[in-house]
């Protein structure tokens, strides 16, 4: 199939701000279509880079916030979208960003975003802090972040950041991106994401922190069983027993983290935080 594309050359795209740029407008376009917005609707990007995706937000008539770092993207932006009433360009660091300021009493956020590589993570659990102030996300990231966010019990690709996303948001794969829809060229697949917060409050008991260091210390060396990283978690997160710990939460400490489905991890934390 033939794809238009767009043509932008400068600036340089900068390896280490983790930026690839994608130009691919097919691509684009079936991401704004899975966000489905409409005129009332408020966006953020992250990292618009050189607004390919920005532009098409913009044409959807919704609210857009994009949120750059890169100081020497952001006349290109501000000359591009100049005029749009509904474009908003903040100048920071996403990770520093209390995104709740956005947000209105009347309409929750929505965030469509092709992640800059080398932090996709970190906002993913940025994001996550701030989940009940979202609708919905649409996210791009490496292929290999998303085979390891949806990996199910018993895969090793699971880890701490499956535990993490499952717990708290709805995950469905939408499609993967092909190198060449990008400038420069990566080396890697992407793939798009749809995120939809769940509402987890009652089962944590307002306990995520503690939470997540739970999630972390049982994959502290994930070739290890779950009660051998708990032991050596034991008094970072002031566990006495790990073995009856586990027993309480009817887990065979023999078993590796990997292996835990959500429903077992949510019962752990229920006995951890007793």
């Amino acid at each position: 199939m033939d794809r238009k594309v767009t043509n932008r050359v400068a600036p340089f795209a900068k390896k280490s701000l983790g930026q690839n740029f994608l130009v691919d407008q097919g691509y684009i376009q079936r991401i704004v279509d899975a966000a489905r917005l409409t005129p009332d609707d408020t966006v953020i990007e992250v990292g618009p880079g050189r607004g390919a995706l920005t532009g098409k937000l913009v044409e959807t008539g919704a609210h857009v916030i994009a949120i750059e770092l890169d100081l020497g993207l952001i006349p290109i932006l501000e000359k591009q979208f100049r005029g749009h009433d509904n474009f908003e360009l903040i100048k920071a660091d996403v990770l520093k960003t209390d995104l709740s300021r956005f947000a209105t009493e009347r309409r929750k956020l929505k965030v469509v975003s092709n992640l800059p590589y080398y932090i996709s993570t970190a906002v993913l659990q940025h994001l996550i802090e701030h989940r009940q102030h979202f609708s919905d996300m649409i996210l791009m990231f490496q292929r290999e972040v998303v085979d390891r966010i949806v990996a199910e019990p018993g895969n090793s690709e699971r880890g701490f950041l499956t535990v993490l996303v499952e717990t708290f948001l709805s995950v469905e794969k939408l499609f993967d991106v092909p190198p060449s829809a990008f400038k420069p060229i990566p080396k890697i697949w992407s793939s798009v994401v749809r995120l939809v917060p769940k509402d987890v409050n009652g089962s944590l008991n307002g306990s995520e922190y503690q939470f997540e260091r739970l999630i972390s210390a049982a994959f502290r060396q994930k070739r290890k069983t779950i009660l051998n990283n708990l032991k050596a978690g034991a008094d970072q997160l002031k566990i006495t027993e790990p073995t009856m710990l586990l027993s309480n939460a009817d887990i065979e400490p023999t078993r590796r983290a990997e292996t835990l489905t959500s429903e077992e991890w949510t019962r752990l934390f229920s006995y951890y935080a007793a």
